[in-house]
């Protein structure tokens, strides 16, 4: 068998101090120049395993400063729609959900606006914990429309997302978000395990297919364990 490559052992060497807490938050790591020299490998090669570790958001890198251990906040992007569990397995973290609601429910009117159905028809409701090493991250609450995904009520969330599901059923041509702060209600106090009433981030999405909106989620999550981000590249005119 192959010996694992230097670039995987030096990654896996940073993850592993992570772990054991010998690097907390924040803590420079050592350089490119440093790794190679301890690992007996190229610059490049160190550079890669810096690199894949920021892209999976586990390390963050300044410029002229160095590289650091990244907040242990989670980070979506604005940008695209992720998948939570993906995000939640790239930080070597343990994916599970906990569905709460399954059901049919005639569609009062904000619901029918933004799933573009009539008023009173019968729409699917979700409601869903994602939960990072057993501990709630985010509540999804999504209402979907029927017509582009007949089988929602059958599927076993415990095993796979809302968004792995319907990107295969009705795969996405469009989304719209709305983010802001808020104040939980007791009911979101209570599914996401908090004591006191702490500031949560909401975000608010509308997903299209070619066929039409195939759903609207609520997805909040505590401030202090969820932050958005996104990159952006400019091309030069």
């Amino acid at each position: 068998m192959d010996a694992q490559p230097k670039f995987a052992q030096i990654k896996q060497y940073i993850i592993d101090n992570i772990r054991a807490g010998a690097w907390q938050e924040n803590q420079r790591v050592p350089s490119e120049n440093e790794l190679a020299e301890q690992f007996t490998v190229s610059r490049m090669t160190a550079r890669r395993a810096l690199s894949e570790l920021t892209d999976t958001g586990i390390l963050t890198r300044s410029q002229g400063l160095g590289t650091f251990v990244a907040s242990f906040k989670s980070q979506s992007s604005l940008l695209e729609i992720k998948n939570i569990a993906d995000e939640v397995q790239l930080r070597n973290g343990r994916y599970s959900c906990t569905v709460l609601l399954l059901e049919s429910i005639a569609a009062i009117a904000p619901i029918a606006i933004a799933l573009g159905v009539e008023i009173d028809s019968q729409v699917y409701r979700s409601v869903l914990i994602h939960n990072e090493n057993e501990t709630p991250l985010q509540v999804e609450e999504r209402y979907v429309n029927p017509t582009l995904a007949g089988d929602y009520l059958q599927q076993d969330f415990s095993n796979f997302t809302p968004h792995e599901y319907l990107s295969r059923v009705a795969p996405l041509t469009e989304a719209r978000h709305t983010v802001e702060a808020i104040m939980p209600s007791s009911e979101v106090c209570e599914w996401l395990g908090l004591f006191n009433e702490e500031p949560c981030l909401q975000v608010i999405r509308r997903t299209w297919s070619s066929a039409g909106i195939v759903s609207f989620a609520r997805l909040i999550s505590p401030g202090s364990k969820y932050r958005l981000g996104g990159h952006l590249t400019f091309k030069k005119k």
